[in-house]
């Protein structure tokens, strides 16, 4: 492995030549469990399914160009990474985090965030975002608005927000 392009840390980026994956891709597509890792001695291992698992979803990865991290589930984050993993600013992730909702610890003088804190946040983020799409979608459903024009679910929207914001202000 070099340095330069191939390994940072702890992330692995794709080779250079996709095309290289392209073997390897196609019998991890076409081979299922149970798979064996061959040494350079011959020495065969069997690999369990979810290591195997694991190769698969590394290599699907890595031949759509993206990189791969692999981390411990016990693996404890800064506020920064936090905030990059799940996409916002450090600034708001720090507001989340006093507000109670994800957890966190204060080894020192920084906070400290457990990646599967991070990945139970997200999960209950998507969650929802789902239900809240699905309450809007049966409420449209139910006014109507999916039989009517454009114009009409503007001014359905447009009377939806004027009313959320009579709300706020009382």
């Amino acid at each position: 492995m070099t340095t330069d392009t191939t390994v940072r840390r702890d992330v692995i980026f794709p080779p250079q030549d996709l095309q290289s994956l392209g073997q390897l891709a196609r019998f991890v597509e076409t081979h299922g469990e149970p798979a064996r890792l061959v040494g350079p001695n011959g020495e065969r291992v069997l690999l369990p399914p979810e290591v195997y698992q694991v190769l698969v979803q590394v290599v699907d990865a890595m031949r759509g160009g993206k990189a791969i991290s692999l981390a411990p589930t016990t693996q404890r984050l800064t506020t920064q990474q936090a905030a990059n993993f799940l996409g916002i600013s450090r600034p708001t992730l720090v507001k989340l985090l006093e507000a109670g909702e994800i957890p966190f610890d204060r080894p020192g003088r920084h906070r400290r965030v457990g990646l599967l804190d991070l990945l139970s946040y997200q999960s209950s983020r998507r969650s929802d975002r789902k239900d809240a799409l699905g309450r809007l979608t049966t409420e449209a459903s139910e006014l109507g608005l999916y039989e009517r024009s454009a114009e009409d679910y503007e001014a359905a929207l447009q009377e939806a927000r004027r009313k959320l914001s009579g709300r706020a202000r009382t």
